[in-house]
């Protein structure tokens, strides 16, 4: 059987964030989605999850991370339980951390996407299993897995390609933002005044920078940042629990489309992302979505695999 590394994200055991994964961590573990992809036939007849079971709350609708994970864990031998909120006592006023304790009980890992990131924290340092971040508001780490596999997949070795984001400055880039100086990669970024990402974040990545000689750059003009991308990465505008903003959003957005004019700035061969779900006509043209250069259902397919690998590390290691 492929080895599985370790993945450890704010704590020893669990998978919080990518702000304390090393570069060498992050290269192991891509290695491993991309192998572990290649041979998805062998992994499946080997059933190493077998007899595992993982615990996933939602606070918030999901397609990509609930149907990922349970798919993942049924492919390897494992069973995965979808809870809601209302459906547990979490919804009666039980506390994070008591609840943690019982599921630790029940399970070997627990998903939890939610609001809060401090929930995901607490719901950590209580629970005695594996704890993952299937999304809270600072930060969506898991699709940062996927991205990092789709842009190896399309453009090989990472260290020092040109992802350029165009949008909000939203969890999603947060992320990106890790993973990206995790990675050697220069990342770009545009957004407009009053929706720049967390400054926490970026001295996070900064940070990480320094050791892989990743850069980052700023500009409010998305066709100054665009230039020379290798990818183009875009997310909606309004996320969920933002929908009184999205009228206001949409106007201030209005000049950060990524359409033909935007991708023209990019190299020719660039590719085009989006953690989907997309709203066409707003921050993404269709005819750039729907088109050549669009990898989003690629990286869609990708969730499976990059939650497959994470989850062998976290159970297996």
């Amino acid at each position: 059987m492929i080895e599985a590394p370790l993945a450890t994200g704010w704590t020893d055991k669990d998978f919080i964030g990518l702000a304390n994964w090393g570069p060498e961590e992050a290269k192991a573990f891509l290695q491993h989605a991309l192998q572990l992809k290649a041979d998805k036939a062998e992994w499946v007849k080997k059933a190493p999850l077998q007899g595992k079971n993982l615990g996933m709350i939602f606070d918030k609708p999901s397609t990509r991370t609930r149907i990922s994970f349970e798919v993942g864990m049924a492919q390897l031998g494992g069973h995965a339980l979808n809870l809601h909120r209302h459906e547990l006592q979490l919804g009666r006023g039980e506390t994070i951390e008591d609840t943690a304790r019982v599921l630790s009980r029940y399970v070997d890992a627990i998903l939890i996407r939610t609001h809060s990131h401090d929930l995901v924290t607490q719901l950590a340092e209580a629970a005695d299993v594996p704890v993952i971040n299937g999304l809270t508001e600072r930060e969506h780490p898991c699709q940062a897995l996927a991205d990092i596999m789709t842009l190896a997949e399309c453009k090989g070795e990472l260290a020092g390609r040109i992802c350029c984001y165009v949008g909000d400055g939203n969890n999603v880039l947060h992320s990106l933002m890790h993973i990206a100086a995790l990675t050697g990669m220069h990342l770009s970024i545009s957004t407009p005044k009053g929706y720049e990402p967390s400054p926490a974040i970026w001295q996070e990545a900064e940070a990480i920078a320094r050791v892989t000689g990743s850069t980052f750059s700023f500009s409010y003009d998305p066709v100054q940042a665009v230039k020379d991308a290798d990818a183009v990465y875009t997310d909606v505008w309004a996320s969920m629990g933002q929908e009184e903003e999205k009228e206001q959003r949409a106007q201030a957005f209005a000049g950060y489309q990524v359409n033909q004019e935007l991708m023209s700035h990019a190299k020719p061969d660039a590719i085009f992302m989006h953690c989907l779900p997309a709203y066409r006509g707003l921050e993404v043209s269709a005819d750039v979505i729907d088109g050549p250069q669009s990898v989003v259902f690629q990286q869609a397919e990708n969730r499976l695999h990059a939650q497959q690998a994470l989850l062998l590390g976290l159970l297996l290691s």
